[in-house]
């Protein structure tokens, strides 16, 4: 969740002069090019690129025809996590330094300049006031005078932007602030329920920037951190969020409520990504005939833990004869594995086999290995899966075109399922070594 955020947007319509991006990024050998790209509402649109040269300076024209607002400058990969945004507006040349520790800091450029004071000087009260509560304080006035600071900048910070692109995000960061002293279980309860007080969803400079997605998830994962029920704090807070952004455009929520489901995702929430889906997003795919996250909102429901794993056909031993049946069909132990697997991957070769050993290791509990080889054609595969005898093998014919792989969603080999005897999923271990810790930890 670690980014970079300099809030951004677009003003379709105006033209730019000829004025140009450049600056210097540190380590240089950590970087190779830097990319540019419009932001909008939904999308990003590419620009250009420069190469970072060996003492990681670069350096981007603009054209003179681009549109002034956002472009966020992507310097790696994954670009959604390696990137940081800036203001162009059209009247003056942007040089920056950035630095992985520190982030982005300009050297020029009056609009980029003014929001990052405006960010560190509020940070700095917040703060003020995190010490204030944290040291016990009984100076009321003390408090007080800090609020009014609270009051007094952002004032001060909205006047001397006025007529930039960086107002729209001065105005809609506005913090709540009291008129009188508050105790420190009262404060937190109105930073809660005024939260949302100057953020506009509908607002199409809002939108086109990350600021929407970060006020987002700072609210669902900020709000819910003293929690001890933290899921059911999360769909509370969600369903707050939901209330605020559902006069804008589908496109819109689809855009921010996706970002907050990956989070979950990423986070293995799987009980609250589901309700994001169920609850908001499923719908808006449907309104907007979005067949593609449609599917993959469904998959990770379907494969979510507790669910009952797709079903599909192996042969398996019986009284001697080799008969055909169903994953549901089968008398299985309280554990079981469903290892998908190739031949010719590199990754497979070295953890199939500690698969192996690691399972016919374990004395404690029984655990049965399903081995689903991806393949294109059988030779190697008829061959290799002797090695494993205690396996029960599945030929994946037509490696990644297979109703299989579909319906359990892989996308890579080795990929490992665990079930229980029931054949419900109860954990999808990314690799060998964390396959190893569910067990160990289980038993």
């Amino acid at each position: 969740m670690k980014r970079f955020i300099f809030t951004l947007f677009l003003i379709p319509g105006l033209l730019l002069a000829q004025h140009s991006v450049k600056g210097i990024f540190t380590p240089a050998k950590s970087y190779n090019v830097i990319l540019l790209y419009k932001v909008t509402p939904t999308i990003s649109e590419y620009v250009a690129n420069a190469k970072i040269d060996e003492h990681g300076h670069f350096e981007i024209q603009l054209d003179s025809t681009l549109e002034k607002g956002v472009y966020r400058m992507v310097y790696a990969v994954p670009q959604e996590d390696y990137n940081f945004d800036v203001i162009v507006n059209g009247k003056e040349d942007i040089e920056l330094s950035f630095n992985a520790e520190t982030g982005v800091t300009y050297q020029n450029s009056f609009e980029n300049k003014l929001l990052s004071s405006y960010t560190n000087s509020m940070s700095m009260v917040t703060q003020s006031i995190g010490n204030y509560f944290r040291e016990r304080s009984t100076d009321t006035t003390a408090l007080n005078t800090i609020f009014e600071t609270q009051r007094t900048t952002q004032e001060n910070y909205e006047n001397a932007a006025k007529g930039t692109i960086a107002l729209e995000f001065i105005k809609a960061n506005k913090p709540y602030t009291p008129s009188g002293y508050l105790d420190i279980r009262s404060y937190v309860k109105a930073l809660k329920t005024h939260y949302f007080d100057y953020i506009d969803f509908n607002n199409p400079v809002l939108q086109s920037s990350s600021f929407l997605t970060e006020k987002m998830l700072n609210y669902v994962f900020g709000m819910s951190s003293r929690s001890k029920d933290k899921v059911a704090t999360f769909k509370t807070n969600i369903d707050v969020v939901c209330n605020k952004m559902k006069g804008a455009p589908k496109e819109v929520q689809r855009v921010l409520l996706f970002d907050l489901w990956q989070q979950m995702v990423d986070l293995k929430i799987e009980s609250v990504a589901n309700y994001i889906s169920e609850t908001y997003l499923m719908d808006i795919a449907v309104t907007l005939n979005d067949q593609d996250l449609l599917r993959t909102l469904i998959l990770h429901r379907d494969l979510s833990n507790g669910t009952k794993a797709p079903d599909f056909s192996l042969d398996v031993i019986e009284n001697g004869t080799t008969v055909t049946k169903k994953l549901s069909e089968l008398d299985l132990p309280d554990h079981n594995i469903i290892v998908f697997w190739s031949t010719g991957c590199s990754h497979c070769l070295d953890e199939v086999p500690q698969l192996q050993k690691f399972i016919n290791g374990i004395k404690a509990v029984q655990v049965k290995v399903i081995a689903i080889a991806l393949e294109d054609e059988p030779t190697k595969w008829n061959e290799l899966q002797k090695t494993y005898p205690e396996f029960l093998h599945v030929y994946g014919e037509g490696k990644w075109d297979n109703d299989i792989v579909e319906s359990y969603g892989v996308k890579a080999t080795p990929t490992y399922f665990i079930l229980n005897k029931d054949k419900e999923i109860i954990g999808k271990p990314e690799d060998i070594e964390a396959l190893k810790a569910f067990f160990q930890q289980d038993n």
